[in-house]
């Protein structure tokens, strides 16, 4: 969703960065395409105007422009201001009370049911035990999906019987939990494709049936500043206790997402970085800000690495890779691991440095070069993967033609391992690699 503003704002303030000493014009001149940046990527102007104004009445002041590593401390500057520009209210997912109720609220269509189920394996993995209540009893097949959701995450799901109220499922709901021994209770509820005077007396009457601890609003991202009148209408009728930005995945600007908080003074306490149910981030302003500014989110990498990587797994890869015996078998089990941590694109912007290669990598896998290689290891048998030398050119066609791929693609992929194997073997020997260790 960031990619245009984090490569335009990239290339504006890494034109600061190689220079020392920097002058008031340069900072201005800067100030401007980071203006012109946030407007087109659809961020609210008044937001604009004054995070602009703050970051140069910071970079001017103080003695930055005197400073040898001027270029470096404006860049600071703005990556401390945009994480306080996303830092509004109070982030805590609070969940007192027996059980602890969280009310989902929103537009129809804006990812409501889906994350009630991420919200449902967020919680148990900080060892809670949930219940989702279906409370949308108008969008065809809606408690059908909550159903199928909680299946899959081996999660019970409360239905009323057809023509309950809305107010009575939230009761009903809660009282099913005390049975059941549920201290979380997550409100899956109806929404309407616009706000409307039906919808926010309903959401009231079952706020006032359900007392939540938590209300959060669904939003979805790529509405635009629609996201952030949307916000605004819920909050004058109902107490909201945070937000939640779906589909930030997608394509759109994304400027609503760093600017809804600014405006309507509620946090962002979730991010839907996905369709799947392991899809869901609680918000850190700082990371998000570094992977806008192209800094990386090694946090936020480390922990998606803990829940998609196999301990044992990854143990026997590296003992493999030290002692010179990691097989193509090897690569496509990691495959299946990196596959694990999310679109690879997602992946790269949490990398240092390589966040602007986010986007070509993404590509890549989009045109299925990543399948590609991995149903040409497949097409291999377990020999071949073992010790790609026996590859003969019978071989190589008899592969390339149950993957699917042209012999030019498998060529180029035993040619690859072939590389990456001498570079683990100059690895093991201490060698310095040109370009990476030294000279």
């Amino acid at each position: 969703m960031f990619d245009a503003l984090s490569e335009r704002l990239r290339r504006t303030l890494g034109s600061l960065t190689g220079r020392g000493r920097i002058s008031e014009a340069d900072v201005e001149t800067a100030m401007r395409e980071v203006r012109l940046a946030l407007l087109e990527a659809d961020v609210n102007f008044k937001v604009v105007k004054d995070f602009t104004a703050r970051v140069r009445e910071r970079a001017i002041g103080a003695d930055v422009l005197e400073s040898l590593n001027a270029g470096q401390q404006v860049v600071k500057i703005v990556n401390e201001e945009l994480t306080t520009l996303l830092s509004g209210g109070d982030r805590t997912l609070h969940l007192a009370g027996n059980p602890a109720v969280i009310a989902l609220v929103g537009l129809q269509g804006s990812g409501k049911t889906t994350t009630a189920a991420k919200l449902a394996r967020h919680i148990v993995k900080i060892g809670r035990r949930p219940l989702l209540v279906a409370a949308d009893p108008y969008r065809p097949a809606a408690i059908e999906q909550l159903v199928t959701l909680g299946a899959s995450l081996d999660l019970p799901v409360f239905a009323a019987p057809a023509g309950t109220p809305v107010p009575e499922i939230g009761r009903l709901g809660i009282a099913y939990a005390r049975h059941e021994v549920r201290d979380t209770v997550i409100l899956d509820t109806a929404g309407r494709l616009t706000v409307d005077e039906v919808l926010m007396a309903e959401v009231t009457e079952l706020m006032h049936a359900v007392r939540p601890v938590e209300t959060l609003l669904v939003i979805d991202a790529m509405v635009g500043q629609e996201a952030v009148s949307v916000a605004q209408a819920f909050a004058a009728a109902v107490p909201l206790t945070g937000l939640v930005l779906t589909k930030i995945d997608g394509d759109a600007r994304g400027g609503a997402a760093l600017s809804i908080s600014a405006v309507t003074g509620l946090p962002v306490k979730f991010l839907g970085t996905g369709e799947k149910t392991d899809a869901l981030e609680p918000f850190h302003p700082d990371r998000l800000a570094g992977r806008i500014l192209g800094m990386g989110d090694v946090l936020t990498l480390i922990e998606r690495a803990q829940d998609a990587f196999d301990t044992t797994q990854a143990e026997k890869a590296a003992a493999k890779i030290q002692s010179g015996s990691f097989t193509l078998e090897d690569m496509l089990d990691q495959l299946q691991q990196v596959k694990k941590m999310g679109p690879l694109g997602q992946v790269m912007e949490m990398i240092p440095g390589l966040g602007g290669m986010a986007r070509q990598a993404q590509e890549s896998v989009d045109r299925g070069d990543l399948g590609r290689t991995e149903a040409i290891i497949r097409s291999m048998t377990s020999g071949e993967r073992r010790d790609p030398t026996i590859l003969n050119g019978s071989r190589r066609r008899r592969i390339a033609t149950g993957s699917g791929a042209s012999i030019v693609e498998v060529n180029r992929l035993v040619k690859q391992f072939a590389e990456m194997q001498k570079l683990m073997k100059q690895l093991r020997g201490g060698r310095r690699l040109p370009g990476v260790f030294g000279r």
